[in-house]
């Protein structure tokens, strides 16, 4: 089941995204950032209440947003998780009127068979001016840029 996160969630997805960031795969998030962001969030969770997998969608402009913090636990890995938290973060896309959607990442193979194309980081420049500023790799980032047009993508 793919839902909105919420505050009992916030512990679980810290603990999968920095799995994932400690191995070098993802970005990490600090706990403060996932309560200030915590509205971007979606997550898959199991039956039991067990995090499955977390994907956001964070509206950066106008006509832009980016997915980011894609993880997937790896005992659910293989059964369409990510396509589909990847989905539900494009129809909220398009539902708020976004029809350009990036993603910076480690996995771009992933992104290319849910119909994001490669672009040029310099494509990006709200992007870079906000969130990229902070990061502990800028300027010299070694994640791929991809976009996908919603309509395309759906």
């Amino acid at each position: 089941m793919i839902r909105n996160a919420t505050m009992s969630d916030v512990k679980q997805i810290h603990t999968l995204l920095n799995y994932y960031a400690d191995r070098g795969l993802l970005l990490g998030r600090s706990f403060s950032s996932l309560y200030d962001q915590l509205r971007d969030f979606k997550v898959c969770v199991g039956s039991d209440g067990t995090l499955l997998g977390v994907c956001a969608l964070h509206i950066t402009w106008e006509d832009l947003a980016e997915v980011r913090s894609l993880a997937v636990a790896e005992e659910s890995q293989g059964k369409q998780l990510g396509r589909e938290l990847v989905r539900t973060c494009l129809e909220e896309a398009d539902h708020f009127g976004i029809n350009k959607v990036f993603t910076l990442t480690y996995q771009a193979g992933f992104f290319r068979k849910q119909g994001f194309k490669d672009i040029d980081k310099s494509k990006l420049p709200h992007k870079i001016w906000s969130d990229c500023l902070n990061c502990p790799k800028f300027p010299d980032c070694d994640e791929e840029a991809l976009q996908c047009i919603v309509s395309d993508a759906l």
